[in-house]
């Protein structure tokens, strides 16, 4: 199960971190601001992408929108949207509780800066209607992510 995968996560590497769950659905940006009391910027959305034959993760504010040539530049080939099946068989999350904890596979995990700006967001936590409050940084640290720029 997915929830429990990101509960087991943060079980062993950040028990101090709690898991909010709530009674609305947070699968969208838009209802994970007004659920949260947050500026969409602040929900951290995690991106679901393959580049050449690799599938990755990019986590960006809410409200920002990939740049392509950003993206090619930054991974030398044109990325491309996971399936819904292959966002569940990657990451083990149903779309809308995506996130970088907890995952089913092994995968690379990238911050985009836009991310910089907050000093508290909120990323789903591998169900449709959970998520964390972490900094961004803490995030990055956990993730072993690598802050890029791809970001319009």
């Amino acid at each position: 199960m997915s929830l429990e995968s990101v509960r087991q996560f943060f079980s062993d590497r950040a028990p101090d971190i709690e898991i909010l769950e709530m009674q609305q659905s947070t699968a969208t940006v838009a209802q994970a601001a007004a659920v949260h009391n947050v500026e969409p910027g602040q929900i951290a959305k995690t991106l679901s992408l393959k580049v050449k034959d690799a599938v990755i993760l990019v986590v960006a504010k809410g409200d920002a929108r990939l740049d392509n040539k950003k993206l090619k530049s930054t991974f030398g080939a044109k990325a491309r949207m996971l399936s819904t099946d292959e966002v569940i068989t990657w990451t083990g999350h149903p779309v809308g509780g995506v996130c970088p904890f907890g995952l089913e596979n092994p995968l690379a995990v990238y911050c985009d800066i836009s991310l910089q700006q907050y000093q508290e967001v909120l990323p789903a936590a591998g169900a449709t209607y959970s998520a964390v409050r972490i900094s961004p940084q803490r995030l990055a640290e956990l993730t072993e992510a690598r802050w890029i720029d791809v970001c319009q």
